[in-house]
């Protein structure tokens, strides 16, 4: 067991570019024992695979309707994001005046909406809205507070 400023300190030295590449930040917190005992049953599995391969289903047709060769998101090239995303101009530009704030480089920009559009098609949705972009930054937060030292706006 380490220190908060000990992990901190660690995460810090994991480089920009290298950080860039990792899609998801999320802290996992120690679950008091009695919230597992208690615990109501969860989704199966195999809902869980049922609805990854709704998604992935999804995200073959979009691409393929959008005249792309590629079948998931994680193989879209930046070019076709913004498309397969459906954002707005509106939307566009909140999202991309918030990842500045954020200090993100093109590369996470990119991953974010990747991640973003994963999500929207989890939900079953067509086009990525507000909580998708919310969601998808959200799990970039912990990379940005850890590597440039700053929480951050």
């Amino acid at each position: 067991m380490c220190s908060e400023g000990e992990a901190l300190r660690y995460t810090r030295r994991i480089s920009g570019p290298l950080a860039d590449r990792i899609d998801l930040y999320i802290a996992v917190d120690r679950v008091p024992l009695k919230e597992l005992v208690d615990a109501e049953a969860s989704e199966s599995s195999a809902a869980v695979r049922a609805r990854v391969a709704d998604a992935r289903g999804r995200q073959h047709e979009r691409n393929h309707a959008l005249g792309l060769e590629v079948p998931t998101n994680a193989r879209l090239h930046a070019r076709d994001l913004l498309a397969a995303c459906g954002l707005s101009p509106r939307r566009l530009e909140r999202a991309r005046v918030v990842a500045e704030r954020l200090g993100l480089s093109a590369r996470a920009w990119h991953r974010m909406l990747r991640v973003a559009r994963t999500i929207a098609d989890l939900e079953g949705a067509d086009i990525v809205g507000d909580p998708h972009l919310l969601e998808a930054l959200r799990y970039r937060r912990g990379h940005d507070a850890g590597v440039t030292g700053r929480t951050p706006p």
